[in-house]
């Protein structure tokens, strides 16, 4: 993620400010320059903020205050890219649906941004069959009773993903459950969108026989490798060949899993690139894990570049999160044909790239 300035007094902002804490400027993020843009205090026929004659907020931000983005003027949606995407959002008529709402568009509008870099095609389903769309939806039975529960996950470009996951309690104890090292709202929305750019970018496509080559054959059962999972554990080997245990699962998981951990790595690459960080141990040989900050992970051609600045800002954000008291930011160990899967990732999306907005 970028660093934001406020354009009416320089003060630091963020993606998700809707507001300068300085200077009391309306702010919102215009996808089209990805940029935070500051507002005039003026409204146009319908009461939404215009900015010269070229914005207006998303419906969302009017209606509910759950988004910050703009949408052009002259286009006749009245949703930003990423709100036009929902299929269902939560019954906000349930107390503290509101709530979990926020925090799914948020972690989804950070996806959003990740493909708009990437120059990914991002496509609602309501404009093409083929399109992405996203349903929030709750469970309607006890969790004792699978019949009423809300599985996440994607099904022919719809991802479903259970309001209950924005409850950190939730999510903590079905971290626990299921024994992950890690899992967030974000995580969620980068492995379920892996699915979807399988479909997009790989299947039918070239890279089809490469990924098969890496990734496995994909036409195994899937339900059957699912059952065999949960029923048996992950395999035995799998930290050798697999950047999770639940990326053994089958190569359809194995490719969400890496793609997610792709979107993990050049995302976090970009934030401590804007902080201009740099990684320099001060012990032993460590000249090895030296790197300075600068690089640009989304436009860089070469993935072992990423990769290089990648391992050593792992090692000190891991350090950093044991000396408050927290548990590894990355818990994950990239062995040499985890490397080649994401390397092959990184080719994927540099070859499909048609030009993303606000680049060099």
């Amino acid at each position: 993620m970028r660093l934001f300035a406020c354009q009416s007094c320089g003060q630091m902002v963020y993606f998700e400010n809707t507001s300068c804490t300085r200077c009391g400027a309306v702010l919102a993020f215009a996808p089209d320059t990805l940029a935070v843009q500051a507002l005039p205090a003026v409204e146009d026929e319908q009461g939404q903020a215009a900015h010269d004659g070229r914005y207006r907020h998303c419906a969302n931000r009017s209606a509910h205050h759950v988004c910050n983005w703009l949408v052009e003027a002259g286009d006749p949606n009245p949703y930003c890219i990423a709100c036009r995407l929902n299929q269902t959002i939560p019954d906000l008529s349930v107390p503290g649906n509101d709530l979990l709402w926020r925090r799914l568009e948020l972690e989804k509008r950070r996806l959003v941004y990740s493909l708009l870099r990437l120059g990914l095609p991002i496509v609602s389903r309501a404009d093409d069959p083929a399109g992405l769309a996203f349903a929030f939806l709750a469970d309607t039975a006890p969790s004792f009773n699978e019949s009423g529960r809300v599985l996440t996950g994607h099904a022919a470009g719809l991802i479903t993903l259970n309001v209950a996951e924005a409850d950190p309690v939730v999510r903590e104890q079905m971290r626990a459950q299921m024994a992950e090292p890690y899992r967030t709202i974000l995580g969620h929305f980068r492995h379920e969108s892996g699915h979807y750019y399988w479909d997009r970018l790989v299947r039918d496509t070239p890279w089809l026989t490469e990924v098969r080559a890496l990734f496995g054959d994909d036409t195994l059962d899937y339900a059957a490798a699912l059952d065999r999972h949960y029923r048996n554990g992950p395999v035995a080997d799998w930290p050798e060949r697999f950047v999770s245990a639940y990326a053994s699962t089958h190569p359809w998981e194995d490719w969400a899993e890496s793609w997610a951990h792709y979107l993990h790595i050049v995302d976090t690459i970009e934030t401590a690139s804007a902080f201009g960080l740099a990684v320099r141990p001060r012990v032993g040989s460590s000249a090895d894990l030296y790197v300075e900050a600068g690089i640009d992970p989304y436009r860089e051609q070469d993935f072992r570049v990423v990769l290089a600045h990648w391992l050593p800002l792992t090692y000190a954000l891991n350090s950093l999160n044991r000396s408050m008291g927290h548990e590894h930011v990355y818990p994950f160990v990239l062995a040499a044909p985890v490397i080649d899967k994401l390397d092959l990732v990184h080719r994927i999306v540099t070859g499909t790239r048609a030009g993303a907005p606000g680049g060099p």
